[in-house]
């Protein structure tokens, strides 16, 4: 696990063991998680990590649920393209209170340099983008768009199949 990208429900199927008690076990002993830099100067390390090395002038802010229902607003280079240097900002949980905390660690002439940021429809990603990204023109995800367009497309297809044929054939003819 140290070498390769190998979960441990892909090692349960090999040894027969509970792959979620061996990665807890991996996290907590073997690979020794509480020794590492960020855990020693202080305790946000299982709450945020911060990689101020990889902003860019294109950023985007979303949440995602990454495993057993935790939520997760990671905020992602665009210029990375998800590979290799693409996360900037990863917290634990949405409270827009801490997330604003970790983008803080940030040095904020790094912050100024940021020109765009692409975010959903929620008032905290707004409230979060508005105090950490001051210059940042706000972008919202088509993905959210096309989901409300088509929504508004649904409703109005339902709502004139509830008037009668006989009233659409008329309002049609005229």
């Amino acid at each position: 696990m140290d070498r390769y990208p190998i979960t441990g429900r892909s090692i349960k199927w090999f040894f027969d063991i509970d792959g979620d008690l061996f990665e807890r076990q991996y996290k907590r002993h073997l690979s020794g998680y509480w020794q590492w830099k960020d855990s020693a100067e202080g305790l946000h390390a299982g709450q945020w990590r911060v990689f101020p090395e990889n902003i860019g002038s294109h950023l985007s802010i979303d949440e995602t649920s990454l495993s057993n229902r935790e939520l997760y607003t990671i905020v992602t280079n665009k210029a990375a393209h998800g590979r290799k240097g693409s996360i900037v900002v990863i917290v634990l949980g949405t409270d827009s209170d801490t997330v604003l905390h970790a983008l803080r660690q940030i040095d904020s002439s790094l912050r100024n340099k940021v020109t765009e940021i692409t975010l959903d429809l929620s008032d905290s990603m707004h409230r979060i983008c508005r105090f950490a990204f001051l210059r940042a023109k706000h972008v919202i995800d088509r993905v959210h768009v096309q989901k409300l367009a088509l929504e508004a497309v649904q409703e109005i297809r339902i709502n004139s199949m509830r008037i009668p044929k006989r009233v659409r054939r008329r309002s049609c003819q005229e």
